[in-house]
C-alpha cells in the first residue's frame, strides 16, 4: 500500500488534469509542480539549502509555461528533493512520516504523464473506445 497509493494518486492527478483543456492544461500543471518546489520552504530541515532548490524548481517550471518537457523535469527534481528529505527524516507532513516516500513515488507517474505531452487520458479511454477493432487471429 506504501508504493501503490501514491501511484493510483498520480495517476487521479492525470485523469483530473484531462478535464482542462490545452494550453490551459500545460499552464496548469507548470503553475502547480512551481507550487510543489515550495513545499518544504516552510520547514523543510535543510536551513538555506531550500531556497536556491525552490529557485532551481520554480524556474524550471517556468520553462514549463511553453514546454511539457520542462514540467516532466521539474516533477523529476521534486522527486529527488523528496528522497532527500525522505532519507533525512524530515517528511514534507510532519504528521506523517513517509509522506515525502510516497511524494517521491508519486512524483515520476505525474512526470511521465508529463513527457508523454500531458494528453487528456479522459480522451485517450474515450476514442479508443470509438476506434474499429483488427481482425482477431485466424479470421479470413
Amino acid at each position: 500500500m506504501t508504493y501503490l497509493s501514491p501511484i493510483v494518486v498520480g495517476l487521479v492527478y492525470a485523469v483530473l488534469m484531462s478535464l482542462l483543456r490545452e494550453p490551459h492544461r500545460r499552464r496548469f500543471n507548470a503553475v502547480m509542480v512551481a507550487g510543489a518546489g515550495a513545499a518544504y520552504l516552510s520547514g523543510g530541515g535543510f536551513g538555506g539549502w531550500e531556497f536556491p532548490v525552490t529557485a532551481l524548481i520554480t524556474y524550471v517550471a517556468y520553462r514549463g509555461l511553453e514546454s511539457w518537457t520542462f514540467i516532466g523535469l521539474a516533477w523529476l527534481l521534486h522527486t529527488a528533493w523528496d528522497l532527500v528529505h525522505h532519507f533525512k527524516g524530515n517528511p514534507i507532513m510532519p504528521f506523517y512520516h513517509g509522506s515525502s516516500m510516497a511524494c517521491a513515488v508519486c512524483d515520476p507517474v505525474i512526470a511521465l504523464w508529463c513527457f508523454r505531452g500531458g494528453p487528456s487520458l479522459i480522451a485517450l479511454v474515450r476514442d479508443r473506445g470509438r476506434r474499429p477493432r483488427a481482425a482477431g487471429r485466424g479470421a479470413s
